[in-house]
């Protein structure tokens, strides 16, 4: 029976404060490589819910989506398989919280980063993921969508 094809669904969030975004430099298959905090969607959460916790947990600061600012698919190929890998990413930005600089960030994470658009711009050769920038961009642009386009159905949350 073939293997059934399924994108890797994660999430990101945009955050902007004083002209400056909120990076993190992380270890990768790749070397060491530059996103917005980022990480696949787990079971049982809310694409809302991800976002929230993958900030938490890569920068050590609390955050709160207010809207959309895209949905995009890339195509990656993994350094360590060799196979190829398709993202379905959802960027969100809103408000940075509290941060808690005493909270261990991931595994891999080397530090957190503020860094204006063209600072981003110009190590591209460092980005993760070729979404990094077309997100800042799009945010930049006004790009929004209200978070009332999202409904995740009580049956996300029930364990089978």
């Amino acid at each position: 029976m073939p293997r059934t094809w399924k994108p890797n669904v994660t999430v990101a969030a945009v955050i902007e404060r004083d002209g400056k975004f909120l990076l993190i430099e992380e270890e990768t298959s790749d070397g060491i490589r530059l996103n917005q905090p980022a990480g696949h969607l787990d079971p049982l959460e809310s694409l809302e819910e991800a976002v929230v916790r993958e900030t938490l947990e890569e920068t050590g600061h609390d955050f709160t989506p207010t809207a959309l600012v895209g949905m995009y698919m890339s195509r990656y190929r993994s350094a360590r398989t060799g196979e190829l890998v398709t993202y379905l990413r959802f960027a969100f930005c809103g408000d940075v919280g509290q941060y808690y600089p005493d909270r261990p960030l991931d595994d891999g994470i080397l530090r957190i980063m503020w860094l204006t658009r063209d600072e981003i711009a110009a190590c591209r050769d460092r980005h993760r993921s070729p979404l990094l920038m077309t997100c800042v961009d799009e945010y930049l642009a006004g790009k929004r969508a209200p978070l009332e386009l999202l409904h995740t159905h009580v049956s996300v949350y029930e364990e089978v």
